[in-house]
């Protein structure tokens, strides 16, 4: 008989496969989220929400705030100005990148909002 028999093999690679799934340690890395709490009177929205900002990106990496040119540098002191009128009832932020743009335009522009505690951020999508 000239056949070779792979059925020891194939028990001894179960066997490792299952001792090493077992002894192997489950790595858990912890993530915090903040859920809503209860609350027991309704949350009221604003009564007028202010004009969303329209900040559009072109495939140069020209920023456009509200249709007008805007330089990068300054962005952030203009929405620090923005969320200073009223910090409770912010204006949206929308943003509109072409996908022919630089990702480290869209990621000034993310970092100027950030320091100027915009919570309301959306993206649009033409």
């Amino acid at each position: 008989m000239a056949d070779i028999n792979v059925t020891p093999l194939v028990d001894v690679l179960l066997v490792l496969l299952i001792i090493f799934m077992v002894t192997m340690p489950i790595q858990s890395i912890p993530v915090d989220v903040d859920l809503p709490q209860k609350t027991d009177t309704p949350v009221e929205p604003p009564p007028n929400p202010p004009d969303p900002i329209k900040l559009r990106i072109d495939a140069s990496g020209q920023v456009f705030w509200n249709d007008s040119p805007a330089a990068v540098d300054e962005l952030e002191s203009k929405m620090t100005e923005e969320v200073q009128r009223d910090p409770g009832n912010q204006p949206e932020l929308q943003i509109d990148t072409n996908e022919s743009a630089q990702y480290g335009v869209l990621a000034k522009v993310l970092v100027a909002a950030k320091n100027a505690r915009m919570v309301k951020i959306g993206f649009v999508q033409n």
